[in-house]
């Protein structure tokens, strides 16, 4: 017998996501999540939806590739940029929320769904009928991890870093200065914390000598460039931090009226502004490292910490070897992968890998296992990311934001200043093409 509806696994930006969609197109759902009954290392609130790592959700220009993804999303009705938009807060040229009213937003209206069912118990074994999309996320427990195993084969771990949080209490203001790079968003947006040469050189040395939480025997150590501890940043030259998550340009320091020789930059963490987050510096250093460390930032002498940072999990499968352009399993259709898992990298992307699992799902169920979908076209930003990461190398594969790098080239020749205008252009004209596929 058939499992009626959709079974999702995983609370997250992309279970939830899936979740709403599918309800959406008239399809049951029966969502799960572990939480409150068991949290993961690196979550605390009991509610759907949380964010972990950062409460920014990068750039909000189509300038950025993230930033026309966002786009996308809010022309075909995504749950989470409608979340997003309702609690934002100030982040210059970036978009940001309010990590707790965003979490709360989504799970009000997950819940309130009249499809929607949600049972708060932990999954450990995949059902063995019926349409299933696992979003179990980056930290996937070892019991589904197991599962998961069972019908992937090997599948891969690295680990991301989490960066501090500091107390706005606590912050100098009589050396922080508030600018945005190049005067992007209200021109206030960021505190920055300025370095001369001789403070830069002391904190690198610093950083470089501090003790780092060590790695487990069973666990396999690697990176993603796009969420590199700062440490490890630093390891790689004397001036990569200065070009990297310190970068002065764009800054003009107001009690110098010159750029400083580096710069940490801290963004609001919540709509009252009583946090701060530390702009690029995830980090896996020792809880008394991290005190002794940052607190040699300018400003931040004194600083509370209201969350330090830490490593946690990210699992993956190897997408390209396993799944199809909708998401799907090839060795077994009824079963969809969406969020991190899938090998996307981000928030957005998580998310957005979750609207298509839900859609795709939802499609299958009403029609069969037969029916034709559609992805979207390789040249929109939610097609390019899946084309990634269902069509790259399986050998050396591994998880990707989404960037410009990945959309296939204009035609003709184009100035290199327009490029990225007319790439969103195109991209914003046929995801309104294929949204209008999807309604037929």
């Amino acid at each position: 017998m058939t499992r009626p509806g959709i079974t999702i696994i995983g609370g997250g930006l992309a279970g939830c996501e899936a979740a709403w969609q599918a309800a959406e197109l008239g399809v049951p759902v029966s969502l799960f999540e572990m939480k409150p009954k068991r949290f993961s290392p690196a979550h605390a609130l009991p509610s759907l939806a949380e964010l972990v790592c950062s409460n920014s959700l990068r750039g909000a220009s189509l300038e950025n590739a993230v930033g026309l993804l966002k786009e996308e999303m809010r022309r075909l009705g995504a749950l989470f940029m409608k979340g997003a938009d309702a609690t934002r807060v100030p982040a210059g040229g970036a978009l940001a929320v309010d990590r707790e009213l965003f979490s709360a937003y989504i799970t009000e209206k997950v819940q309130e769904h009249p499809l929607i069912t949600v049972t708060r118990e932990e999954v450990t074994r995949i059902p063995d009928e019926g349409m299933v999309i696992i979003a179990s996320g980056p930290l996937t427990s070892e019991s589904l991890a197991g599962e998961i195993a069972g019908i992937t084969g090997p599948y891969l771990y690295f680990y991301d870093a989490i960066a501090p949080i500091v107390s706005a209490t606590s912050i100098d203001n009589g050396i922080i200065f508030r600018a945005s790079r190049y005067g992007k968003g209200e021109g206030d947006d960021y505190l920055n914390c300025p370095m001369t040469c001789e403070e830069y050189e002391q904190f690198l040395a610093a950083l470089l000598a501090a003790e780092k939480v060590p790695s487990r025997n069973f666990e396999k150590l690697v990176h993603f460039e796009g969420c590199m501890p700062v440490e490890e940043l630093a390891s790689r030259g004397r001036d990569t931090l200065r070009f990297g998550p310190m970068k002065p340009v764009g800054l003009v320091d107001p009690r110098t009226g010159r750029e400083p020789h580096a710069v940490v930059q801290l963004r609001m963490e919540n709509l009252e502004g009583t946090l701060f987050n530390l702009v690029g510096f995830q980090t896996k250093l020792t809880y008394p490292e991290q005190k002794r460390v940052f607190r040699m930032i300018p400003g931040l002498e004194q600083a509370e910490f209201a969350r330090l940072g830490s490593m946690h999990r990210n699992t993956y499968i190897n997408a390209p070897s396993l799944l199809t352009a909708t998401l799907q399993m090839k060795s077994n259709p009824r079963i969809l992968f969406a969020g991190q898992v899938t090998g996307v990298e981000g928030y957005v992307e998580s998310a957005a890998t979750g609207y298509l699992a839900g859609i795709n799902a939802a499609c299958l169920a009403k029609r069969g296992m037969d029916a034709v979908i559609t992805p979207p076209p390789f040249t929109t930003a939610h097609g390019a990311l899946i084309h990634y990461i269902t069509t790259a190398e399986p050998r050396n594969f591994q998880p990707m934001n989404v960037n410009y790098g990945l959309f296939p080239p204009l035609d003709g020749k184009i100035r290199k200043s327009e490029r990225r205008q007319r790439l969103a252009q195109r991209a914003l004209e046929d995801i309104e093409h294929w949204k209008e596929q999807l309604s037929r």
